[in-house]
């Protein structure tokens, strides 16, 4: 029978279509009694080849479409598989061809971007007073930076394949390449996401986001003084503002704007949601700005001014000189938020309601919750008076963790699987060997007097000086996606140029990396927290971008103005 629907299959290709009398019709016409195809098998008509059991014996038919295109019946296959049959070996057979995988490299047109800027600068001869190393490094050091700018591959890939640039080209060593692995400002913010992971698990941060809803909620502007302060309290414990703004304050934002029946795409957006968007957004960075270990990149800003002008600032240190302008800036914008782009809804009678049920729902503390907390106030008490102690903020932070793991309130595996940690760790350790090798190699201090030769020939006072560049150094930020990649470009070499131009270089290196901070409201993609909440759609890019300038003037307003009155009578000037 094989024989038979071969030489059918192949009398087929010779031979005109035969007329039809249904469009189902069995093209077997040689063969008695006919087969038809079953209409009620949905997926025959996805297939080219179907079976029919006649006799004891099996037939595979050929669909109607399947011999417009002149297939082959797949019984030719079985025959061809026969021993008996060599020859029928050269007749070919349909194979459905698997789907294509997508690709999962790099992405080529920014990794071509990054190459091609690494490749120009590394052509073009090194200026007068920088060496050759020095002017190689840079090079490898900006590709790398426009690679984490335009990410073709993750932060860290970027970063590995820079260093790996570093050594292959013998501009760098291995030892010097990979010698800030071993710094611990890294693995503190390593250390810091793990303890996260613990926080959002345990759901002790939703809990104290309720318990201000239900305390402050009952009016809209209430509700987002609420949502602003349990951000801010949260931050010095979360070091990821992603992680805050997406693991818990997004959730809570979006559930409490449809409560108040503000959704997106009917019309209701400005209900509530557009200015309780808009406002946590803007106060995330405020709260990224006033605590060390707030935002990932801040311990690269705090390690930079170590290598810069050999002092570190510690954690006690930056929240002491950022609690005033912080506080001032966390009353201001949501209150000016709500002035000039105010919600529909004043109040807000839901929202405690919704809090309440949330608290009930979740009961009492859990036994973890509790672990969870007193760790929490172990940790950051440590953080605080650790000076005093002589434990240092890494070992505050093993000490928690250590704490969490024993406990099982956080696990080793789950550990292992925060990736973002491991990447983060990654791209901080490479940026950090990278800048402090420039700063060795004359880079940093030739760039300084060239700056400084521009600058001081103005004639200005430091302060106007300093001015000048704190303006150039925040709205470059429209050109970065990224805090660390700003800070890990421009930090070292301005902090170099306002120390040379007579500013105090502490107070120079702390303001700079307030800024660094705050420049990320300017954008819907210039800090972690900034995707998250545009994404949620309430807000128009235009008013997003617009009320990000404002609000970034009035920042500035408030550091440098509060601000400096603050650190004038805290000595930092």
């Amino acid at each position: 029978m094989a024989s038979l629907a071969l030489t059918s299959s192949l009398n087929l290709r010779l031979r005109p279509n035969p007329p039809r009398k249904a469009h189902n019709q069995s093209p077997f016409t040689s063969l008695k009694p006919k087969f038809q195809f079953n209409n009620e098998n949905k997926w025959q008509k996805f297939s080219h080849f179907t079976s029919r059991k006649f006799d004891g014996k099996t037939f595979t038919n050929i669909s109607p479409s399947t011999e417009r295109r002149g297939l082959i019946v797949k019984a030719a296959a079985a025959s061809a598989a026969s021993p008996g049959n060599p020859s029928a070996s050269s007749v070919p057979v349909e194979m459905k061809q698997p789907p294509q995988q997508p690709w999962q490299g790099a992405a080529m047109k920014p990794l071509i971007a990054s190459i091609a800027t690494g490749v120009l600068l590394w052509l073009v001869p090194a200026p007068a007073g920088v060496s050759r190393n020095a002017w190689q490094l840079l090079a490898i050091f900006l590709a790398t930076i426009i690679g984490i700018i335009t990410q073709p591959l993750p932060l860290g890939a970027v970063a590995l394949l820079g260093l790996g640039a570093s050594v292959l080209t013998k501009t760098l060593t291995f030892a010097g390449a990979f010698s800030a692995f071993g710094d611990p400002i890294p693995w503190l913010i390593a250390l810091a996401f793990f303890f996260a992971r613990g926080f959002i698990k345990t759901g002790l941060g939703n809990r104290i986001a309720y318990q201000f809803v239900k305390l402050f909620g009952s009016s809209s502007l209430g509700l987002g003084y609420s949502l602003v302060f349990s951000e801010a309290l949260l931050a010095p414990a979360i070091p990821s503002v992603s992680a805050r703004a997406g693991g818990i304050f997004l959730p809570l934002v979006k559930s409490l704007c449809v409560a108040c029946g503000s959704n997106t795409g009917d019309g209701t957006e400005r209900k509530l949601g557009s200015w309780l968007m808009l406002t946590c957004f803007q106060t995330s960075v405020i709260s990224s700005s006033m605590f060390l270990t707030a935002m990932a990149a801040n311990p690269l800003a705090a390690n930079l001014t170590l290598n810069t002008i050999n002092r570190p600032i510690g954690w006690m240190d930056w929240a002491k000189a950022a609690i005033v302008p912080g506080l001032v800036s966390l009353v201001v914008v949501p209150l000016l938020l709500y002035l000039i782009y105010p919600p529909m809804v004043k109040s807000s009678p839901d929202a405690p309601k919704l809090a309440q049920e949330k608290l009930e729902k979740m009961g009492p503390m859990s036994k973890n919750e509790i672990i969870m907390a007193a760790t929490l106030v172990l940790t950051v008490g440590l953080w605080i008076f650790g000076g005093a102690l002589n434990v240092d903020a890494v070992s505050a932070a093993i000490l928690g963790l250590s704490v969490l793991l024993i406990t099982g309130v956080v696990t080793w595996k789950e550990c292992l699987a925060e990736s973002v940690a491991w990447d983060t760790l990654t791209w901080f350790a490479a940026l950090i060997a990278m800048a402090g090798y420039l700063n060795k190699y004359g880079l940093i201090s030739w760039f300084s007097q060239t700056v400084v030769k521009f600058v001081g020939g103005l004639g200005l006072s430091w302060q106007l000086s300093f001015g000048i560049l704190v303006l150039l150094y925040f709205y470059s930020h429209y050109f970065f996606a990224s805090g660390a990649a700003h800070i890990g470009a421009m930090f070292t070499a301005f902090l170099s140029v306002a120390s040379a131009l007579g500013t105090p270089s502490y107070l120079g290196a702390l303001v700079l990396s307030f800024l660094s901070n705050l420049m990320g409201g300017l954008t819907h993609y210039g800090i972690g927290s900034a995707p998250v909440f545009y994404g949620a759609g309430y807000v128009p890019l235009a008013q997003w971008w617009g009320y990000g300038f404002l609000m970034s003037v009035v920042n500035i307003l408030i550091w440098l103005g509060v601000g400096g009155v603050w650190w004038k009578a805290i000595g930092l000037w």
